[in-house]
């Protein structure tokens, strides 16, 4: 019977690992992925008596605003959205997921000297550090 020395195989496991960490994040798919499972939420009551908008129109609306260049609107509603309290874990853990990749993207070009990149980012940290 032979046996297999663990080196090859464990080299050809970080191999694998590493090139699945390293693949590109589309934020855009991750939003629509989200969007999807958002659908059952229920929208959150207003106090004031206006119309509640459900999480997955929130959603969708944050992710026309990303696509079409306006980071920082993006931004603010994914904020806004994270602090429904209507989600499910499951539905948060997926806007969790699809506001990490928006923001890595985010701040990606933020780096490369992206002016509304570096607006987003700023929106988002007043956002973070607000009460």
């Amino acid at each position: 019977m032979k046996t297999f020395p663990a080196a090859p195989a464990t080299v050809w496991l970080a191999s694998l690992l590493l090139l699945s960490a390293c693949s590109k994040p589309d934020p855009a798919a991750d939003l629509e992925k989200t969007a999807a499972i958002l659908e059952a939420a229920p929208a959150e009551p207003t106090s004031d008596g206006t119309p509640a908008i459900a999480p997955a129109e929130q959603l969708k609306t944050a992710m026309e605003d990303y696509k079409a260049g306006k980071m920082e609107d993006a931004v603010t509603r994914l904020q806004l959205l994270r602090a429904t309290s209507t989600l499910s874990p499951e539905q948060r853990i997926a806007l969790q997921d699809s506001v990490a990749s928006v923001m890595a993207e985010i701040y990606v070009l933020a780096e490369k000297g992206d002016a509304r990149a570096i607006a987003a980012v700023a929106q988002y940290e007043r956002m973070q550090t607000r009460r």
